[in-house]
C-alpha cells in the first residue's frame, strides 16, 4: 500500500506540471474562457431541469447537488467501481487553481462539465473528462468581509442555464452556465454586521434558498428564499425568534444535566430583555429537501456570544436545533434542540439527512438524521422533528457538561466536535450511515464582553491542549439501533466529507494529505492516494463516456490548519 501510494504522489507531482487549464491574471469579476484543447468542443453545457434535480438519487451519470440528491445522503447509484477494483484507481486529470487556500468545495457534474468553487468565491467550469478549464468566475469582493473560520466557499448550485453562488461578502449571484458571466447579484446580508457566506445554495421548484453564516459575531441568523429567475426575496425565516427563551430545559438531547443556573438567567431575562437580536443561529450548510411533503429541514449553530451565557437568558432557540420549514412559505413546521442555552460552541452544523428509519416500535418511518459535534449521530421522525435515538458516541466524551470558566475547564469534545461541517453518507442497502469526527482535546474559557457592533464576540476562547493528542475517526453507525458499526482511526482530525457508492466502496480524505476509500461493510482500506495537501472537502462521483470517476478537492483546511493547495483531482480505474 506504501509503495502504491508513492508512485500514486510521484504522479500526482509530474501531471500537476501539466495540468490542465492554470488560470492566469484577471481583474475582480472578469470571466475567464478556457482555451481550446483536447476535447473543448466535445462537452456543451447543457440546461438542469427539475425533472433531473428530483431524479439526482437515481442518476448514475450526474452528480446535481451539493450532497449527491435532495435528501442528501451522498449515496451514488453507479456500481463500476468496487472493492475488488478500487485498487486500480489512478488519476485521470489534476486541475490547478488560482487560488491556494482551504477548500471545501463538492464538485457538481452535469452532462460532462464540473463546476467547482475555490477559497474567497471563485468558480470554474471544467470539462469533467479532461480537467480543461471551460470557464472561470472570480467575485467582485465588497470594501468589506466579516467571516469565521476561513474564507471557504462549499459549492454552487445548478438549475436552467442558471449556476448559483453565495459569496463571501453575502451577496447570492446567478451566473450564466455557459459562460460564466452573471446575470443578476442580490446582497443577502450586510457583511458589516457580520454576515457572511460560504454555504452553497440549494435550487428547488424555482426558488434558490440561503442560511447565513455570522453566528460568532452577533447576527440574527435566517434561511432565505429567492426567485431563481430574477432574485427577487420570496421568504425569510428567522433562525431567532423574538421569543427565542424556551422551555428553560435542563438537560441536553441525550438526558444528562447541562448544569444550568435557571434562576439567574431569569433574573438577567427581567433585567434586560430577550437577546434575539444579537443571537447568532447561523445556517451552516444545506437544507434537505423532501419533496413528497413539501418541506426542508436544516441544522442551526451556536449562539452568540459563544461561551458567554450570561449575556443571552434562556435556551436559545432555534440554536443547536433541527428545523422544518414549509417550502413554499418558509413557515414553521416544526424542531428539536440538541443543547439548550450552548456555552461550548457544540452547534449543530452537519447537514440533514433524509432516510427512512425504524421508529422505536420497528415500524420503517421517514426520518431525518444529524451528525452532532457532540459525537453522537441523531435520528429523528421527520413528521414531528421528535428524536427516535441517538447513537453510541463516536468520539471520546470527558466531563460533560463543565461549565467554561475564566481559568479554562477541560472538556471532551472540544468545540470543534465530534462531526463539524463534513456531511456524513449513507449505503440505505447496509442500513449504514457515515461520519468523519475529531478529538482535538480543549479547555473552555469565559471573559463578559459586551456586543461589538458585527465584530468576532465568542465571550471567552476555546484552547486546545497542546500536550494531548489530537486524531480522527471514520465511523459507520446501523441508524436503526445506533450501534457502531466499524470504526477506522485516523492520525489527525478529520474535517471534509464523506462519500458512498453502490459498488460497496466509501471515500473520504485526511488533513495529511491521503485520499483513502474503504470497504463499506468492515471498514478495510483498499486504496490510498497522497494528494500533496489537505483533503478536507466532500468528495462526488460521476460518469463519463461510460467510465466512473471520483472526484476531490485538496486544498487543506483553516479550521484544523491542513497544509493549503489548490488541487482537483479526478480518479478513474482505467
Amino acid at each position: 500500500m506504501l509503495r502504491e501510494a508513492t508512485r500514486h504522489a510521484l504522479l500526482l507531482a509530474s501531471l500537476g506540471a501539466l495540468a490542465f487549464g492554470f488560470a492566469g491574471k484577471a481583474s475582480a469579476q472578469e470571466v475567464q474562457q478556457g482555451g481550446a484543447g483536447p476535447g473543448a468542443s466535445s462537452v456543451k453545457v447543457t440546461p438542469v431541469t427539475q425533472d433531473m434535480l428530483n431524479k439526482a438519487a437515481g442518476d448514475s451519470n450526474n452528480f446535481l447537488h451539493t450532497n449527491g440528491d435532495y435528501t442528501q445522503q451522498r449515496f451514488y447509484p453507479n456500481k463500476q467501481i468496487t472493492p475488488r477494483n478500487v485498487g486500480r484507481l489512478r488519476p485521470a486529470w489534476i486541475f490547478q487553481t488560482e487560488v491556494k487556500e482551504s477548500m471545501e468545495t463538492s464538485p457538481i457534474v452535469v452532462n460532462g462539465v464540473m463546476f467547482i468553487t475555490t477559497s474567497f468565491s471563485h468558480v470554474y467550469a471544467l470539462n469533467a473528462a479532461t480537467g480543461e478549464e471551460l470557464w472561470h468566475y472570480k467575485n467582485n469582493m465588497g470594501p468589506i468581509t466579516t467571516y469565521c473560520c476561513g474564507p471557504n466557499n462549499r459549492g454552487v448550485a445548478v438549475l436552467d442555464d442558471k449556476v448559483y453562488l453565495a459569496t463571501l461578502d453575502s451577496k447570492l449571484v446567478a451566473l450564466d452556465a455557459k459562460t460564466g458571466k452573471p446575470v443578476w447579484t442580490v446582497t443577502i446580508a450586510d457583511p458589516e454586521l457580520g454576515y457572511s457566506e460560504t454555504m452553497a445554495p440549494t435550487a428547488v421548484n424555482g426558488k434558490i434558498l440561503i442560511g447565513t453564516n455570522g453566528g460568532e459575531y452577533g447576527i440574527r441568523g435566517f434561511v432565505k428564499a429567492y426567485d431563481a429567475k430574477d432574485g427577487k426575496l420570496l421568504w425569510t425565516f428567522n433562525t431567532i425568534p423574538e421569543n427565542s427563551v424556551g422551555v428553560w430545559a435542563e438537560k441536553d438531547a441525550t438526558g444528562r444535566d447541562m448544569h444550568r443556573n435557571i434562576a439567574a438567567e431569569k433574573e438577567a431575562l427581567a433585567k434586560n430583555g430577550d437577546p434575539y437580536k444579537t443571537l447568532g443561529g447561523g445556517v451552516w450548510q444545506n437544507p434537505a429537501v423532501d419533496l413528497a411533503t413539501n418541506r426542508i429541514y436544516f441544522v442551526v449553530g451556536n449562539p452568540s456570544p459563544d461561551l458567554d451565557g450570561s449575556l443571552r437568558p434562556g435556551d436559545n432557540l432555534y440554536t443547536d436545533s433541527l428545523v422544518s420549514l414549509d417550502l413554499d412559505t418558509g413557515k414553521y413546521v416544526c424542531h428539536f434542540q440538541y443543547i439548550a442555552h450552548d456555552v461550548w460552541d457544540l452547534d449543530a452544523v452537519s447537514p440533514a439527512v433524509l432516510v427512512d428509519v425504524k421508529d422505536k416500535s420497528g415500524k420503517t418511518i421517514p426520518g431525518v438524521m444529524h451528525a452532532g459535534k457532540t459525537g453522537h449521530v441523531y435520528v429523528h421522525d421527520r413528521k414531528d422533528c421528535s428524536l427516535i435515538r441517538f447513537s453510541d458516541a463516536m468520539v471520546a466524551q470527558e466531563n460533560m457538561w463543565v461549565l467554561p470558566t475564566p481559568e479554562g475547564a477541560r472538556m471532551l469534545p472540544g468545540a470543534n466536535g465530534g462531526v463539524e461541517w463534513s456531511p456524513m453518507t449513507v449505503n440505505p442497502a447496509l442500513g449504514l450511515t457515515y461520519a468523519i469526527n475529531l478529538h482535538q482535546p480543549m479547555t473552555y474559557h469565559v471573559q463578559s464582553t459586551a456586543y461589538p457592533d458585527g465584530k468576532l464576540w465568542l465571550g471567552g476562547a476555546f484552547k486546545v491542549i497542546p500536550s494531548e493528542q489530537q486524531s480522527g475517526n471514520i465511523t459507520a453507525v446501523d441508524y436503526n439501533t445506533g450501534k457502531i458499526r466499524w470504526q477506522v482511526k485516523t492520525p489527525q482530525p478529520m474535517i471534509g466529507g464523506i462519500l458512498a457508492t453502490a459498488g460497496g466502496v466509501v471515500f473520504a480524505g485526511e488533513a495529511n494529505g491521503r485520499f483513502r476509500a474503504y470497504d463499506a461493510t468492515n471498514g478495510k482500506v483498499l486504496w490510498t492516494f497522497n494528494a500533496g495537501a489537505g483533503v478536507n472537502a466532500p468528495p462526488s462521483s460521476y460518469s463519463v463516456g461510460g467510465k466512473q470517476y471520483v472526484v476531490v478537492a485538496a486544498g487543506g483546511n483553516v479550521q484544523i490548519d491542513a497544509k493549503r493547495g489548490n488541487a482537483i483531482i479526478a480518479f478513474t480505474t482505467d
